[in-house]
């Protein structure tokens, strides 16, 4: 490209050489064909030797530092995570490097391998940069320069060097020809970070990963642009321009003393900024003529403006709420700042950031029309968060600037930056716009903290959002406040600008709501029911059964060859076991347990059992009889996990699987599940009875080490006296074993709490369980025994295996275990 430019400008010198007749109007007509015009100057600089570029280089490279970023949290645009960028020294004295605005959260290691800290000293709330800052006294073992800025030099056809940690190498030089000055800010995502109002310049230099923050250097060593991002598909390298760097720098020069920087603290240095809260493009004047703009408008501002200008700003969107909103419109075409003519995105900037809260007169033409408006600056900084709320693992603040001009909302929302456990439990999703908590309003982060700290542990409130794929409806959740303290209580993050670190808070007072007991009971009767599942073991006489085409969970993912997980479709089935096992102490009539393994309450819920079977209308089909009478005794049980307790091998989250009530009482009521359904205590459990609908949240109380099966605790008070006579514990048939060609029934549950049941026949009662080791550590079930059955019931199955009579005889256990793919 550059060769075929150079190869035009000869053909014009020749032009001027030969012919001396030619008219000044044939040569602008000449330049008028070229796709872009070449700065004499920039010829000249591309003389420059390979001896010029060693030099320049080796005073540069010292001074550029490969940055290791880690953010610990999510917040505003960019997400929680780690990796690496570039960064370059400044300001030699007092500490100061430059990099990109999405990578201020690092440390620095130098070229001889020196790791240094560093600390945030400010990022621009819009362009892609920002300053970190360093102990200059650190440093021992390196000799380094600053590299001085010369913004002035950056120009079409430049042979430029960008110099940095590419593709994470620890030194990457990289050669281009700057092919444009005036390209439109590169957009990154559509939910993220974006730069805009300015212009960019391109090059073909290739830069990848880690290159964020390299400088673009001359022949000279001095950084002409900042290196912010690239398209990988064509090569092309995006730099910005450092003229508002260079501003921004000399504040910091002019305010902060070197000593107060060796002591990483420093007075805030306030940097102005303002905003009238649009978007602009710069659009050619063919395209300006199509939206309306006059001719003698057109030829005024080419009078006013350099040979050079090929167009005039325009406005691209409005944000909601803002100083532009109802009074700017997409299409407007700026002529008149003040009174002077601005086309260019820099000197627009110059006059808002001097102005800051002041008034401002634009004048511009819509659909040939002139108007006239008066518009009061806004300070940028003020619609620019630095505090979150962070709650139950998720982050939460004000909407920003930047993600109110992505999605179109008012600035100072309620942004959720990261659901955590409460909010992705309730299924609010990242970038989501909490309008309502409790049937409250919530317009500002202060109204949520207000309503939130009024909520109990354990409190089940709507909550109303918006997302901005469907910002014209809001939807409704029900979030669980937590009842355990899986997390901390919620704090309150503001960054102290004088130190470059975020100070912490609580954000509720401890003498809030926000606090719940166990099912509300005393500590005695807590320690009473936990003696209770501490007694509960294993016997030859008891029944745990899974079957022949047992459901379970593929959580094993296998890799292939080309990198990618697969995850099998259809997993080998597992040889099954019988283990028997039945429970020796259940609470007596005082609530404490028997020591001779029976329970006269156990006796008489099977005595109500059995008088509500002979009151049971017995359907034509002995399958039906048993789901009527094993319905009331089921459980859909829906399991969550904290992120934070991922452990042990878990591999989801969210599970679901069907239980049966073995013991319902006045004061507890306990079901027993499979370990695929609860993998882990540290859960939050909430079931759904099949015979009343409610939904309330229980605990789990024993997880048996070896065996595939747990105790889940709930209170029946949650139930309401109805439910509570509606629900029953099952009756379980031990005796006499299942033998070979005994015919058995599976009941369980849909999703709909539907009860369902299929009949099958018993091939062998006696078959040995063998679940392979997994890669990671994690639960197995082992020394088990399980029943065959002739039908394959399939994997999203389970329940409990009955007699005709409806009485339990096996559990229908689910098995996870580790599936290996080879491709």
């Amino acid at each position: 490209m550059a060769e075929a430019i150079l190869g035009s400008l000869d053909v014009i010198k020749k032009v001027r050489v030969s012919d001396d007749g030619i008219s000044i109007a044939e040569e602008q007509l000449l330049k008028t064909r070229l796709p872009m015009e070449i700065d004499s100057g920039a010829a000249v600089e591309n003389l420059a030797t390979a001896e010029d570029w060693r030099k320049a280089l080796s005073r540069v490279v010292p001074a550029v530092v490969v940055l290791r970023t880690t953010a610990c949290r999510a917040f505003d645009t960019e997400p929680a995570g780690s990796g690496y960028a570039t960064g370059f020294i400044v300001d030699k004295k007092r500490g100061i490097i430059l990099t990109n605005r999405h990578v201020v959260k690092p440390e620095a290691v130098f070229l001889n391998r020196e790791e240094i800290p560093v600390h945030p000293l400010y990022r621009d709330p819009v362009h892609d940069f920002g300053f970190l800052h360093f102990d200059p006294g650190a440093v021992q073992f390196l000799e380094y320069e600053e590299i001085p800025f010369a913004p002035e030099a950056a120009s079409v056809g430049l042979e430029i060097r960008v110099v940095g940690n590419d593709s994470g190498e620890k030194v990457s030089i990289l050669s281009g020809t700057i092919a444009r000055l005036d390209r439109d800010a590169p957009p990154y995502k559509r939910d993220g970070y974006n730069d805009f109002n300015t212009f960019y310049m391109q090059a073909a230099s290739g830069t990848k990963g880690g290159s964020s923050g390299s400088p673009v250097i001359d022949c000279k060593g001095c950084a002409v642009a900042l290196n912010a991002g690239s398209k990988t598909a064509g090569a092309s390298a995006y730099f910005l321009p450092l003229e508002r760097v260079v501003r921004a720098l000399k504040f910091f020069q002019e305010d902060i003393l070197e000593s107060s920087l060796s002591k990483n603290s420093w007075q805030p240095v306030h940097i102005p900024r303002g905003t009238l809260q649009m978007t602009l493009m710069h659009k050619g004047f063919d395209e300006t003529r199509r939206l309306g703009l006059k001719r003698e408008t057109e030829q005024m501002v080419r009078q006013a403006s350099p040979s050079t200008e090929t167009g005039m700003l325009v406005v691209d969107s409005v944000v909601p709420g803002g100083p532009s909103h109802k009074l700017l419109e997409p299409g407007d075409v700026l002529v008149l700042v003040n009174g002077e003519v601005v086309t260019q995105f820099l000197r627009l900037e110059v006059l808002l950031d001097d102005n800051v809260g002041k008034h401002i007169d634009i004048e511009l033409e819509r659909g040939g029309a002139t108007i006239t408006v008066t518009l009061l600056i806004q300070d940028l900084h003020s619609i620019t968060p630095n505090f979150f709320l962070e709650v139950s693992g998720g982050v939460v603040h004000p909407l920003s600037y930047q993600q109110a001009r992505n999605f179109r909302f008012t600035c100072g929302l309620v942004y959720v930056a990261d659901p955590g456990y409460m909010l992705s439990r309730a299924g609010v999703p990242k970038h989501a716009i909490i309008k309502k908590l409790a049937g409250e309003e919530t317009s500002v982060l202060d109204d949520f903290i207000a309503v939130y700290s009024k909520l109990s542990r354990g409190a089940r409130v709507p909550l109303e959002f918006l997302t901005y794929v469907d910002r014209h409806r809001s939807k409704s959740v029900l979030v669980t406040v937590d009842r355990h303290e899986w997390y901390a209580p919620p704090q309150l993050y503001v960054r102290d600008d004088s130190t470059g670190l975020w100070n912490v808070k609580p954000a509720i007072s401890t003498t809030s709501a926000f606090s719940l007991s166990l099912f509300g009971s005393s500590n005695g009767e807590q320690q009473q029911l936990l003696s209770t599942y501490d007694n509960i073991s294993t016997k030859e006489g008891s029944t745990v059964s899974v079957v022949n085409g047992v459901e379970k969970s593929c959580e094993g993912e296998a890799t292939g060859s080309s990198g990618e997980s697969v995850q099998a479709s259809d997993a080998p089935i597992i040889e099954s076991e019988t283990k028997r096992r039945r429970v020796n102490n259940l609470l007596g009539g005082d609530g404490l347990a028997n020591t001779d393994g029976t329970s006269d309450h156990f006796e008489h819920n099977i005595a109500d059992n059995e008088v509500a079977e002979e009151t049971v209308t017995i359907p034509a089909s002995s399958a039906s009889t048993a789901e009527h009478v094993i319905e009331p005794t089921l459980v859909m049980m829906e399991v969550h996990i904290p992120p934070s307790a991922m452990l042990d091998g878990v591999h989801a989250q969210h599970f679901f699987g069907t239980g049966v009530i073995v013991h319902h009482s006045q004061s507890l009521g306990l079901v027993a599940v499979d370990r695929n359904t609860v993998a882990i205590s540290v859960s939050d459990v909430m079931l759904s009875f099949a015979a009343y609908p409610i939904e309330i949240p229980a605990e789990v109380v024993f997880l048996h080490p070896v065996h595939n099966f747990a105790l889940v605790a709930y209170d029946p008070a949650a139930l309401g006296s109805a439910g509570a006579a509606a629900v029953r514990a099952a009756t379980l048939l031990s005796e006499p074993p299942l033998s070979r060609g005994d015919a058995v029934y599976l009941v369980g549950l849909n999703r709909s709490l539907q009860a369902t049941s299929r009949k099958s026949v018993v091939t062998n009662p006696s078959v040995a369980l063998n679940v392979g080791a997994a890669d990671c550590p994690r639960y197995r079930a082992m020394n088990m025994e399980v029943i065959e059955v002739d039908t394959d019931f399939g994997h999203s199955f389970s329940g409990v295996l009955a007699d005709e009579l409806g009485r339990v005889q096996a559990l229908w256990a689910s098995f996870s275990t580790q599936v290996f793919c080879t491709l």
